[in-house]
Order: structure tokens, then sequence, then C-alpha cells
């Protein structure tokens, strides 16, 4: 996974982006600017262990660049680049980029609409940048990676929330029991 981070987007506390990285090892993430690229996040696109994929909705996209499935080169992984930002930091993003104008768009085509309760979007069919990665997971081949990072993202919006509410936890309700059979067991 590689994000590609807006402005203060990494210090908002209802960001999911960091979920991500907790989850999977070789996650990348990057500061975002309009006017200077990361030479860094520049190398990595251009690795050639690495098939980039920018995740975005193909709606807005020239149809040839738009794929729905991963489809991979010999030896090569799958390289997600999510944009970490509101919905409308995401589009500019996307269009002022001129790095990412070769890559394909990876346009998610998901059955179910969004659970992310934290920060809403006027549409019910934008996710927040974890649930996309857990999308993409599944698409690459990796349910259980898909399955642990889409309770956590459970996990921690009830936890959220549970602050932001003055609510008490429960850590044996059903949103907790999903994630447990994840965890490291205690000595």
């Amino acid at each position: 996974m590689c994000l590609v981070m807006h402005d203060v987007e990494p210090l908002k506390p209802s960001n999911t982006g960091w979920l991500i990285a907790d989850v999977i090892d070789e996650t990348s993430a990057f500061p975002w600017s309009r006017t200077e690229v990361d030479p860094e996040l520049l190398a990595l696109i251009a690795d050639p262990q690495w098939q980039p994929y920018i995740v975005f909705p193909g709606e807005f996209v020239a149809p040839e660049r738009v794929v729905s499935e991963v489809r991979l080169e010999e030896g090569k992984r799958p390289l997600f680049i999510l944009l970490d930002a509101t919905w409308s930091e995401a589009r500019k993003m996307f269009r002022k980029s001129p790095y990412l104008e070769h890559l394909p768009v990876l346009s998610l085509e998901p059955e179910q609409l969004s659970r992310y309760k934290l920060r809403r979007s006027k549409r019910d069919d934008h996710f927040c940048t974890a649930e996309v990665a857990a999308l993409c997971l599944e698409l690459a081949q990796d349910p259980l990676a898909s399955e642990v990072l889409d309770a956590y993202l459970d996990v921690f919006s009830t936890h959220y929330l549970a602050a932001k509410y003055q609510l008490v936890i429960d850590p044996d309700d059903e949103v907790h029991n999903r994630l447990k059979p994840f965890l490291p067991s205690a000595p």
C-alpha cells in the first residue's frame, strides 16, 4: 500500500490511513504537494518489483485508463496508491498529480455501502481510506488481510465514537469479538 496524504490528513483523529500501516507491513506514506513530489514516492512507483495502480473512481477518468481487476505481470506485486484525503481533496490531488497520469486507475465496484461513521461524504458509495484498502486486498487475493483491516476499522470507529460521546466500551461485543482472533495471544 502507498498512501499519498493530503495536508493535515495524518493529524486528524478520524484518519484511517494509519490503520492500514498497522495491518500491512509494506505500507509507505507520503505527503502530497501540488508543486513538489517526494523523490522516494517516484522511486517506489518506478520500482520494477511493483505494479502500481492508482485507486480512484473510474467515472472521473478516461475509460482507457480504468481497470476493475488486478492483473499482475510475471514477478510483480500490486502497489495500491491511495489518496488519503476528503473526497474533494482527493479529486484535486488526482487532477494535479501529473506523475500519476501514466498509471492504470483501479476503479472499485463494491456491492456494499460505506460503513464509515466518523466523517460522512454526501454519497454512500464513497469509502474511507481503510475501506478502500480492504477492498484492494480482496482483489489482490489476500482475504485474511482484508478481513483483519475491516475488523480493525470497526473497532477503531467504535472507540472513536465512544470517546466522542462518552460511551462505555464493551470489549466483548460483536465488533471486538470479530477482531480478537487476529490479535496476538498474551503470554
